[in-house]
């Protein structure tokens, strides 16, 4: 989810930008929905944007809200292993179930350093499970075949927001007790190559409406006991059509660049939730780019608004 920002967050001047009514209100609809769990404070959800006293409220509001119903994993993503440490072992004591965790960014990683990164957060915070986030154009790291070979062998480490499924066979056999969270857009193909395995994904199009990861979710399992796949492939049809116009010129890396920008005016333009305005610097954009994402947001509107009739 995003992290709801007030209408003047665009302005640096302005030092509390977190709309805590609507994190309330996004979390406790979510869970209403039937939403299995919770991802907070990634890139869309301004991890790298908000000031400490922000990100600290804006878990407590989701810890007091969401009262253990859903496994609740916060971003704790910082640029050095101490201040990791430091957050995670906070949002610890707030109650979240877990950290959604990427490699510190300013200089490029190796394997054995990214490992070493995350067996180092784990000795820190021995109860906190954790959730690595591989997401290679934010944390300018491939998350290659040894790094899972290697992470696996952390027990705390649980899963992985996972981006693409090109080597997702090779992955899954590295890294058996990791559970694999591919994008929304690559579930079905997904649990065609390792049904048992791949049982959840994660999702930014369920911030314009949850309807239909849902529909999808419900259709993968059931398609998993009859065999019949078909619904799940025309779901996975409409999610991926409603997410046509959103990368610019079909390009995830420079859709990566404005990331924060592309996702919040999707999401704000659906209307399902109010994610306000972009906190500084990521507040700038180009236009053009604003185009598709208000398409996209749209059509995933309508698709919400078919599958809730279909539910």
């Amino acid at each position: 989810m995003p992290t709801p920002a007030t209408s003047d967050a665009h302005d640096w001047r302005v030092q509390s930008t977190v709309d805590l009514d609507e994190t309330a209100r996004i979390v406790e609809n979510l869970i209403q929905a039937g939403v299995n769990g919770i991802l907070s404070n990634g890139t869309f959800g301004e991890c790298a944007t908000l000031t400490w006293e922000e990100k600290r409220a804006f878990i407590a509001t989701i810890v007091e809200v969401a009262r253990g119903r859903v496994p609740y994993f916060c971003g704790t993503t910082a640029l050095n292993t101490r201040e990791v440490v430091r957050q995670t072992r906070v949002a610890a004591d707030i109650g979240v179930s877990g950290t959604m965790l990427g490699v510190p960014m300013w200089c490029r990683m190796e394997t054995p350093g990214a490992v070493q990164f995350y067996k180092d957060v784990a000795e820190a915070c021995p109860d906190v499970a954790i959730a690595v986030y591989a997401n290679p154009e934010a944390f300018k790291f491939d998350f290659p075949r040894p790094f899972w070979a290697q992470v696996c062998q952390i027990p705390q480490v649980v899963t992985a927001k996972y981006l693409g499924i090109g080597m997702l066979d090779l992955d899954l056999a590295l890294a058996p007790s990791i559970r694999f969270l591919p994008h929304e857009d690559d579930y079905y193909a997904a649990a065609r190559i390792a049904p048992e395995r791949m049982t959840a994904f994660w999702s930014s199009g369920a911030m314009c409406g949850p309807a239909t990861p849902l529909a999808l979710r419900d259709a993968v399992s059931a398609a998993k006991r009859s065999g019949d796949w078909s619904l799940a492939k025309r779901i996975s049809d409409d999610m991926r059509r409603a997410d046509s116009t959103l990368f610019p010129r079909g390009d995830f890396s420079e859709f990566s660049k404005y990331n924060i920008g592309i996702e919040k005016a999707r999401m704000n333009h659906a209307g399902w939730l109010r994610a306000g305005p972009c906190r500084p610097p990521y507040h700038l954009m180009p236009p053009a780019y604003l185009e598709g994402a208000v398409v996209s947001g749209q059509a995933w509107a309508d698709l919400h608004v078919k599958y809730s009739k279909q539910s």
